[in-house]
């Protein structure tokens, strides 16, 4: 089996930093299971380990790991292993918070073209979980999309797509239906050869319905959503890139039921561009929009031109965002401290026999 990896976005940008990294192979990581890589390679799919040079660099910062979407370089060896040694530079990351209190991140899928916030219309979108999501979208660097999954089950599927308009300033919001196969050429339009195109949302919207869809046959398995709660099932426990015929692929991530920003900044402006825009019709360039005289953003509010629902969500977002700034800013500092402390230990430590 042969696969053809400029219908996966191999290009002479990525050719070139291959082969200033000496004689490995080049492949996509497909998924990662417990720290071994599935890779499509121009020879086929290959498992592949992870190197020393690769886990060298992981112990400084986990979030370098290999993930699906990642460009790596492999090299193979005689005894028939096979082991990831590079990482290529990535072009744009879903990067999430981790659990942890390290104000780390954990990356969700690797260069991407698009990213697309998957939201199911029944029973009902959840707003503020797409406003969150967008947000990571918009970090990401990849384009963001909104699509509406089981549109079908929705009276006027384009009206509800209007209204949420509303809540992604500048970004398509597209209504489909899996099963009936409609509203889906948008999207054919984002999985074109070379392009990559990642599905992000709860578990239940549909994800794996649309990568179905999108590559007319059953690659992923899908599950109706509980009847007892509305709430949908885990199909899809791993991120997992999928090929889709005539060129192209979709990674398909997880369910998340909550999804932590990290410092996104840009992200978060991006995904409230009509607060941002408002906001630069305050007399006071540093306003809090808390009081100050002059605030446009308080005007709109109580003209009903900004809802107080949308106000509300983007001062909780712009509250985490900045908790994990902080959360970072001491993390490194922490990490600098150590490694003066590292350092004065070794500069005064005895030297050992011999002179080493």
């Amino acid at each position: 089996m042969t696969i053809d990896l400029t219908a996966l976005g191999w290009d002479a940008e990525r050719a070139a930093y291959a082969a200033r990294r000496g004689d490995h192979h080049p492949g996509r990581v497909a998924r990662v299971d417990r720290g071994v890589c599935t890779v499509l390679t121009a020879a086929g799919p290959v498992r592949a380990s992870l190197g020393g040079a690769v886990l060298a660099v992981a112990v400084r910062d986990p979030s370098t790991l290999p993930c699906a979407g990642d460009w790596v370089l492999l090299t193979h060896w005689p005894d028939r292993r096979t082991t990831v040694e590079a990482v290529l530079p990535r072009r744009a990351a879903l990067i999430r918070r981790t659990a942890g209190k390290d104000a780390s991140g954990q990356v969700l899928a690797a260069n991407l073209d698009a990213a697309a916030v998957v939201e199911p219309v029944h029973p009902e979108p959840d707003v503020g979980r797409i406003e969150r999501l967008l947000s990571l979208a918009h970090e990401s660097g990849a384009r963001p999309l909104v699509v509406l999954t089981k549109a079908d089950l929705a009276a006027d599927p384009d009206a509800l797509a209007r209204q949420l308009a509303a809540v992604a300033p500048g970004v398509p919001v597209l209504p489909v239906s899996a099963e009936r196969g409609l509203g889906l050429e948008p999207l054919r339009a984002e999985v074109a050869p070379g392009r990559t195109l990642g599905l992000l949302g709860p578990s239940g919207a549909g994800k794996s319905s649309l990568v179905n869809a999108l590559a007319g046959a059953v690659m992923m398995p899908t599950q109706a959503i509980r009847r007892v709660d509305g709430k949908g099932r885990h199909t899809t426990t791993w991120r997992a890139l999928v090929p889709i015929p005539g060129g192209g692929a979709v990674i398909d991530t997880p369910g998340v039921r909550a999804v932590g920003l990290l410092d996104g900044v840009v992200g978060l402006d991006r995904a409230f561009a009509d607060i941002a825009g408002l906001a630069e019709g305050c007399r006071y360039a540093d306003c809090g929009h808390d009081g100050e005289p002059a605030c446009a953003v308080r005007d709109a509010l109580r003209t009903g031109e900004l809802s107080t629902r949308r106000w509300e969500s983007w001062r909780r977002l712009q509250g985490e965002v900045a908790q994990e700034s902080r959360r970072r800013e001491a993390r490194l500092a922490a990490e600098r401290r150590g490694g003066w402390r590292s350092a004065r230990r070794r500069a005064t430590r005895p030297p050992t026999p011999g002179g080493y």
